[in-house]
């Protein structure tokens, strides 16, 4: 029998406790109801707080939880940001010579494309001009967070539609759960983090074919050996493409991503965007990384070829299942009776950090982010300790 699909969203709070009693007034009073239990984002530790808490140097953490870039930007990156000549005027908002450079580099005109600061920024955008508070989004976990964030912070309603045990899309109950709850937006990522699988073109295709706008993440696409869909944007006007510098460029912490949209949904993101949502740094940064297509293709034929060294190392782990990825991790079943939330920890104590997960999809496994040859080195001493 096939199970029901789930849904969640921040629960309505129908009485607010703290509203005005007396001549009293607390501040929450003032805050939308929805918000009330809003449970926060969990992010991944800054490097500063992890030195702290673990007592070592920034240079002695091998850092393979958060799946960023340990290879840096290119040379012009530091060269372009250390020459900055007017960082007391404020950016373009229109962000045209990005634009412009990104239209170069993928293929697709500047106008269907717009940039935000983050991916993520791009994310609850598109959710503040498409949904109403009451609307569906459907999720297929497990899959990024941030889907699930946004919508409860939007006060959207989540509908799921969990993955199969080898995490591909369940499409029947996609179908299903469209045409019974008619969600406004599919959220789907590829390759999907946290497993590293792709959808492929015959599953986009079908999904696209139902009433209900597409937006497909390719934070990771880079890594994958297939061909990013921006392109697809100018032919289905119910489809949205995601990108980000995170990854690719090592520019995580200036936070840069764009998108590609159909010009009838593009034009009225850009009357809701905040007018200077990129900032200078962001902009230069991000040109000075397209300038070196060279580097960026060797860095990830670096990490690709690495992805393939640690994966045959992890599977001769004991107590570890990894799953193949076309991304730049590798999510890992933990087995034979270790605990997952045990295994990170021993780990962080070693200075290694890797990713585990609380949410029920994902009890009993760990995600780790490959890094250069000599972090997969420290990992693997590592885990050797514990067997």
């Amino acid at each position: 029998m096939t199970p029901l699909a789930s849904s969640s969203a921040a629960a309505p709070v129908k009485e607010n406790s703290h509203e005005k009693s007396g001549n009293s007034l607390t501040g929450d009073s003032f805050i939308r109801p929805h918000l009330l239990k809003l449970s926060p984002y969990q992010p991944i530790l800054p490097f500063e707080v992890l030195s702290t808490r673990l007592g070592r140097k920034p240079e002695d953490i091998v850092k393979l939880d958060a799946n960023e870039n340990p290879y840096g930007p290119p040379p012009e990156v530091f060269e372009a940001l250390g020459s900055i000549r007017f960082p007391y005027i404020y950016p373009d908002p229109e962000s045209r010579r990005l634009r412009a450079a990104l239209a170069e580099d993928s293929g697709l005109e500047a106008n269907y494309i717009l940039v935000g600061c983050g991916a993520d920024e791009l994310i609850d955008l598109i959710m503040r001009c498409v949904l109403e508070p009451g609307d569906k989004i459907l999720d297929c976990p497990p899959t990024f967070t941030m889907y699930e964030f946004d919508a409860a912070v939007n006060g959207a309603l989540v509908i799921k539609v969990p993955r199969k045990p080898d995490f591909t899309l369940d499409v029947n109950r996609i179908f299903e759960v469209v045409e019974q709850e008619k969600p406004k937006i599919i959220f789907l990522t590829s390759p999907n983090n946290p497993d590293g699988s792709i959808i492929d073109d015959e599953t986009l295709l079908k999904i696209l074919d139902l009433p209900i706008l597409v937006v497909l993440d390719e934070a990771y696409i880079e890594f994958a050996g297939i061909e990013s869909k921006m392109k697809w944007v100018k032919k289905y006007e119910n489809l949205i493409v995601l990108r980000t510098f995170s990854k690719r460029a090592a520019l995580a912490g200036l936070r840069v991503g764009y998108g590609a949209f159909p010009l009838s949904i593009i034009q009225y993101l850009w009357r809701a965007k905040q007018p200077y949502n990129v900032s200078v740094a962001a902009e230069i940064a991000a040109c000075a990384a397209l300038e070196n297509p060279a580097y960026l293709e060797k860095v990830k034929v670096a990490l690709v070829q690495e992805r393939e060294r640690l994966f045959k190392l992890l599977k001769a782990v004991p107590f570890l299942n990894p799953y193949p990825s076309y991304s730049n991790f590798i999510l890992c079943e933990v087995t034979s009776g270790m605990d997952a939330k045990k295994l990170k920890e021993d780990l962080a104590k070693m200075g290694v950090m890797i990713r585990h997960y609380s949410n029920k999809e994902l009890v009993g496994y760990v995600r780790v982010s490959v890094g250069k040859p000599e972090h997969t080195d420290a990992l693997m001493e590592g885990l050797k300790r514990l067997y």
